[in-house]
């Protein structure tokens, strides 16, 4: 999901958590595709509006760190998603309150699901 756009209340400064401010989320979500090609079937794949869903209710929950945030995301896709091996986040707080002319300040993580398997 690329590009999903937010107002929420994340940041340190008090200023932050009574405006909000507006961010910019995108995630990759590695998953078996192999049984949604060959069936054409809504059921084995992801559900792309359950994920979106998710997202928000993570970006809803005010935090003041972008890494606290995006940790949460990756965790509960692992948590509620069933088949999910890896994820990727951007999460990019547009306009941050530190007096640049920029187009945010972001955190991307890379996470890996326990479940994946590991080759030695």
């Amino acid at each position: 999901m690329r590009n999903l756009r937010f107002h929420a209340r994340h940041g340190v400064m008090a200023q932050e958590r009574i405006t909000g401010g507006d961010f910019v989320v995108t995630v990759r979500v590695g998953y078996d595709i192999t049984a949604a090609m060959a069936s054409d079937a809504v059921d084995d794949t992801l559900n792309y509006a359950e994920l979106y869903e998710l997202i928000k209710r993570e970006m809803m929950q005010p935090s003041n760190l972008l890494e606290h945030v995006a940790g949460r995301i990756g965790e509960s896709i692992f948590r509620e998603m069933a088949g999910v091996t890896s994820v990727d986040i951007e999460l990019c707080k547009v306009n941050p309150p530190m007096g640049a002319d920029c187009d945010g300040a972001s955190v991307e993580l890379h996470l890996t699901s326990e479940k994946t398997e590991k080759t030695v």
